[in-house]
């Protein structure tokens, strides 16, 4: 089948990553047209963290530069997005993509996996999305071991995840270990991988979400930050104060990135 023809994005770097100015049905439709069309593709949900993770390391930053889609999903981002030109840019959130992408899967039978997380929360995120998304169809979900993989482990799960013929792949592993297990698993597993970090974790009820006016007011790191303040206060009090100076001196034309 030919792909849609779908027309190019508009983009902008932040600090030398790109973000591209699309919305939940612009980046689910290209989602769906991929997946009919059996294209192996990557799509990564950019946040400050990942920012900073870019700016950080060029190497990383040239990963998630080469992924066809990348959504601005950090208030933050979409902020500068919108002063840098695209003006009605939407917040394109990962977890509310990650559902828009399972329901229109439905539509189009298309089977979805899950790769990342532990066994007890891929067990309650599978149930409550089937349970929430009627005549989802989960053809493949796998917690991996938190160290590094075997090369036979690696094709072992290569296999399992072709064999199992899903057309979408849900990475939960983490930024930046998603974008780097998708960029080094895109010619090898058969599928369009989404990586949408903690998505897992909401959806099976473990970490809880921040309301939505501090969503809305770009206050969600505050929220995680409580929740989780020895995981994330690195994240978080160490990369958001240079995130807002380095993107003032790119505003300002003050430095080139």
């Amino acid at each position: 089948m030919h792909n849609r023809q779908f027309n190019p994005l508009k983009y902008q770097y932040i600090l030398g990553m790109r973000v591209d100015g699309t919305s939940y049905k612009d980046t689910t439709k290209r989602v769906m047209d991929w997946a009919t069309s059996g294209d192996f593709r990557s799509v990564c949900i950019a946040n400050v963290h990942m920012a900073m993770e870019a700016y950080d390391s060029q190497d990383f930053r040239n990963i998630v530069n080469r992924a066809d889609v990348i959504t601005p999903d950090g208030m933050p981002l979409v902020l500068l997005l919108r002063i840098l030109g695209l003006k009605n840019q939407p917040r394109v959130y990962g977890p509310t993509l990650m559902k828009h992408i399972c329901e229109a899967s439905v539509r189009i039978g298309a089977s979805v996996g899950f790769y990342g997380s532990t066994p007890e929360t891929l067990k309650a995120l599978v149930k409550n999305l089937t349970n929430s998304i009627p005549n989802l169809d989960v053809g493949y979900n796998y917690s991996p071991p938190f160290r590094p993989l075997t090369s036979e482990e690696d094709e072992t799960i290569v296999r399992e995840i072709n064999v199992s013929k899903i057309k979408i792949l849900f990475v939960g592993l983490g930024c930046p270990k998603q974008e780097r297990w998708m960029a080094a698993h895109r010619d090898r597993v058969k599928t369009v991988m989404v990586g949408v970090g903690a998505g897992f974790d909401f959806y099976a009820g473990t970490v809880k979400q921040a309301p939505q006016w501090m969503m809305l007011a770009g206050l969600e790191w505050l929220f995680r930050l409580c929740m989780e303040p020895k995981r994330l206060w690195r994240r978080y009090l160490y990369n958001n104060p240079r995130f807002l100076g380095l993107a003032a001196l790119q505003l300002l034309k003050l430095r080139d990135f």
